[in-house]
């Protein structure tokens, strides 16, 4: 029967106890500086964190603000955006047009008479050529596959088809093949020839001067419209370069009856740049002069508290925030003539009157003021981009952060194998003098016993 042992069980020492009890004393100062060293790390990282997302937003909001043309944005208004609407482009003049939709642009529709059997009636075998415009497409049409359903499937897949749709409307005197282009304006006609077979195809030429056995639903047609009196067609719905930067979308035809279009300055929009811009600096500044904040109430210092990077940062998009602009002029040149002011905390505040006063004023020199190449947006963005980029500060500061905390766990893993080591080592000279004890009391007990049997 095997004898179960436990380390100390016969001198009445708590080995197991002991040996835990030294080797957590020897571990604990390495593993409290190994502690305050990740604590210290991971505080950073997570610091690093918090920079890069607030630097990052900014640099978003900086973006569309860093040239002069996707800030000066224009604005166009219809008088009747039922009639018609406008894209505008920045380098469309501020102005107001008279516009008259005289007629919309629309496709050609062709319809066949109608087939008494339904959509399964046989047509008849041969070619048929289909022309849009000047692009034209065969199909055949061979003995078992004439129907109407299958003509129109027919022309519906063929791979060099430019734009003809084909279905079928089946009324109560049968089914009708209707052909419609899918291109809009007058030169989108659509001519339909039948060669060879058994003559059966001839029911759905349309060749205008010979044979036209299809009827015309509708007509090919350009879109008319009077700008300022002044005709202009186009061949779709969207007219371009009639007004230079403009684009009109028209939805439908009121002719004689004349509507306005107004360009001008999108202020709306621009505002709406600058507030976010604002909004986003103001929550970065935060952000830094939180994570350098030091309590003297707690005596607790921020993560990045005297931290020359970050200090470094702050500095850079101070100075850049105070500097005037040379290609904008006075008194728009600098961001507190626009109503933009520097807080003793560093963030902005920003007075609207006095912005949309400056939008409304000078519209284009708050344009160069954010968005030139020397302008505040483009500075800032250098700044953050310099910061956060892959090969910027932050990034490596964060990389190297990374390496040191791999190095912790290095030493960590390194502490653990030598402390199995020590404890090793400890329960082998307990285990020793735990026997020796052992030996000295049977030793003992034997000379007691001796000297008891002894007389006298």
């Amino acid at each position: 029967m095997p004898v179960i042992q436990s380390p100390g069980l016969s001198s009445g020492i708590d080995i197991n106890g002991l040996v835990a009890q030294l080797v957590a004393a020897e571990r604990a100062p390495a593993e409290q500086r190994l502690s305050r060293q990740q604590a210290r790390v991971d505080a950073q990282v997570s610091a690093l964190g918090q920079l890069r997302g607030a630097l990052s937003t900014l640099q978003s909001t900086l973006t569309p603000l860093r040239t002069v043309g996707a800030f000066q944005t224009r604005a166009a208004t219809s008088s009747d955006r039922s009639v018609f609407e406008a894209t505008v482009t920045p380098n469309a003049a501020q102005g107001t047009h008279s516009v008259e939709v005289d007629r919309l642009a629309s496709a050609q529709r062709l319809v066949s008479a109608a087939f008494s059997g339904g959509s399964g009636s046989a047509v008849g075998t041969g070619t048929l050529t289909l022309s849009l415009g000047a692009t034209s497409f065969q199909v055949s049409v061979a003995e078992g596959s004439e129907s109407l359903a299958a003509i129109r499937d027919a022309i519906n897949a063929a791979a060099d088809n430019p734009g003809i749709q084909a279905s079928i409307i089946t009324a109560g005197d049968g089914a009708r093949l209707i052909l419609a282009s899918r291109q809009t304006g007058a030169a989108n006609t659509m001519r339909i020839t039948a060669s060879g077979g058994d003559g059966g195809l001839n029911a759905l030429v349309y060749d205008p001067g010979n044979v036209t056995n299809l009827t015309e639903l509708s007509a090919a047609q350009d879109a008319r419209v009077l700008i300022e009196g002044f005709e202009v067609t186009s061949s779709t719905n969207s007219i371009s370069g009639a007004i230079e930067g403009v684009t009109l979308n028209l939805l439908a035809a009121e002719p004689g009856s004349v509507k306005t279009l107004t360009v001008s300055n999108d202020t709306t929009q621009a505002l709406e740049k600058i507030r976010k811009f604002v909004a986003d600096f103001n929550t970065a500044a935060t952000t830094m002069a939180k994570l350098r904040a030091f309590d003297p109430a707690t005596r607790v210092g921020g993560p990045l508290l005297g931290d020359a990077m970050l200090r470094g940062i702050e500095a850079a998009l101070r100075r850049e925030i105070s500097n005037r602009v040379e290609a904008a002029t006075a008194p728009y040149d600098t961001l507190a003539g626009v109503g933009i002011t520097t807080q003793s905390d560093g963030t902005l505040k920003l007075d609207e009157t006095r912005l949309s006063n400056a939008l409304r004023n000078g519209f284009d020199v708050v344009g160069r003021l954010f968005g030139s190449e020397n302008g505040v947006a483009a500075r800032l963005y250098g700044i953050v981009d310099a910061a956060i980029r892959a090969d910027g500060q932050v990034t490596t500061r964060t990389e190297r952060l990374q390496r040191d905390k791999r190095a912790i766990d290095q030493d960590r893993a390194a502490l653990d194998r030598r402390m199995e080591s020590v404890e090793r080592r400890y329960r082998a000279q307990f285990i020793a003098m735990d026997t020796l004890l052992s030996q000295l009391q049977s030793t003992g007990s034997y000379l007691a016993q001796q000297l008891t049997q002894k007389p006298g």
